[in-house]
């Protein structure tokens, strides 16, 4: 006698950046396997493409994750982690008053959502005749193999430019060259750059803030959790 496939429940959520509605899965033990080598494998590149494959498969191929920004990649693998795994991940964190001693703590899920700042705009106004239109960070977009964060930000803000405005003229991103977008950049003084910068300084974030107390000193602090790493199996 055939063994019978098991049934798998279906679940739904909200994108953070639409409000669109869809329908998700938990992923399987293969899957989690696969992710759990992907983890174990220290391999930014390979997490990351099998956290898309899980993404694409567990929403029945609706979702295409390389459109999506990364919070909501961020958001809808922690619902998959919740249904899939349990709604409880421990996570090693540093307490703050000394900045050394690490403790780990249980988060729930379930309770983080996605942050979003209501200073928040994604046009930066560099002069008063010029303006750029950001687009959100993909999982494709931010380079991890970044050597420092300055580069990092460079390139992830050469990435997510999506338009340009001069004199109210619109130019997009496909009308002009890599080398002349970063002639452009280039040209920014501090302040200008560092307008640039706010935009992911303020973007929405998956973000959970911590209570811990210091088991040396019994000292209380905070702590921020965020970030993909931290939530994958």
């Amino acid at each position: 006698m055939a063994l019978p496939r098991l049934d798998t429940p279906t679940y739904e959520l909200q994108l953070p950046s639409t409000g669109d509605t869809i329908k998700y899965r938990p992923f399987l033990v293969k899957e989690q396997k696969l992710l759990m080598m992907a983890k174990e494998s220290e391999d930014n590149t390979q997490v990351y493409q099998m956290v898309k494959d899980l993404i694409a498969s567990c929403t029945f191929d609706v979702i295409k994750p390389e459109e999506l920004p990364i919070f909501d990649i961020e958001y809808i693998f922690i619902k998959l982690r919740a249904k899939s795994v349990g709604e409880t991940v421990e996570v090693t964190v540093t307490c703050p008053d000394d900045n050394k001693t690490k403790i780990d703590v249980k988060v729930n899920l379930d309770d983080i959502e996605v942050q979003m700042d209501a200073a928040h705009s994604n046009t930066v106004q560099l002069t008063s005749n010029i303006k750029m239109i950001m687009n959100y960070p993909k999982l494709d977009t931010v380079d991890i193999d970044a050597t420092d964060d300055y580069e990092g930000m460079f390139k992830m803000v050469r990435n997510c430019v999506g338009q340009i405005e001069i004199d109210d003229v619109v130019q997009n991103r496909i009308d002009f060259s890599d080398k002349e977008l970063d002639d452009f950049i280039d040209s920014m003084n501090t302040e200008q750059f560092k307008s640039v910068t706010s935009f992911f300084d303020t973007m929405p974030k998956v973000r959970h803030v911590i209570q811990v107390i210091n088991p040396k000193t019994k000292v209380k602090g905070e702590v921020l959790v965020e970030g993909l790493n931290n939530f994958l199996v």
